[in-house]
């Protein structure tokens, strides 16, 4: 009972985040992923493919632990700032005076995984990267870091980064996006994130949630 009664809710606020009017712009948070995805995250299309009751709640799992962290931190440090130009609108976490952080909770499975030495976090977490230096980039902070937080034992795992590293590629990004918008094409299917050593390639598709609508754009 407890199970459906938690389901409901969160289902119940999701359903009423989708009567909200997409802005239009360039989400940070999608920074890395395909630009198709990109393309029709801006534009508000309908997902084909939500997220599942479980994936929901790991969504709501992250907030309530980004809601335990921010008692913890001085009222100095700037919280949910919002950062938005002309195309481009977000929220930065954690705002410092040289540096912009991102808090991302994780499963203590992969949070352990993590610490193998093959584990390289520019490839395994570049959205991220990705997300929280484009935050930097227009707050002109010159540094960025990812904080992961394991949810069995809070133990965490820090990443900076530096804007002079990451500049040129967030612009790159940038530019790629804002020409498919401006030309009004519809960018092809290109995998890019959650590469796969196994199977040699990336998995992205398997989580997108335009998965079916793509699949019917011949």
């Amino acid at each position: 009972m407890i199970q459906k009664l938690i389901d409901e809710s969160i289902a119940k606020t999701q359903e009423e985040r989708k009567n909200r009017v997409s802005s239009g712009k360039i989400s940070p948070s999608q920074m890395g992923y395909c630009f198709r995805r990109q393309y029709w995250y801006r534009k508000g299309e309908p997902q084909t493919n939500p997220p599942d009751a479980r994936t929901l709640r790991v969504f709501k799992c992250g907030n309530i632990f980004e809601d335990f962290v921010s008692v913890y931190l001085p009222d100095t440090i700037q919280k949910q700032v919002k950062v938005e130009t002309e195309d481009v609108k977000g929220y930065a976490d954690y705002v410092l005076p040289d540096e912009v952080v991102d808090l991302k909770s994780q499963h203590s499975k992969s949070f352990w995984w993590s610490k193998r030495p093959d584990y390289d976090i520019n490839v395994e977490k570049r959205p991220n990267i990705l997300q929280v230096m484009t935050y930097a980039y227009f707050l002109k902070k010159p540094k960025g870091k990812l904080v992961f937080i394991s949810k069995d034992d809070l133990c965490i795992n820090e990443y900076g980064f530096h804007i002079d590293k990451w500049g040129k590629e967030i612009e790159n990004e940038l530019s790629t996006i804002r020409d498919f918008w401006t030309k009004d094409t519809l960018p092809p299917a290109q995998p890019r994130c959650y590469w796969n050593k196994k199977l040699k390639k990336f998995k992205e598709c398997e989580w997108c949630p335009y998965l079916d609508k793509c699949k019917e754009v011949k």
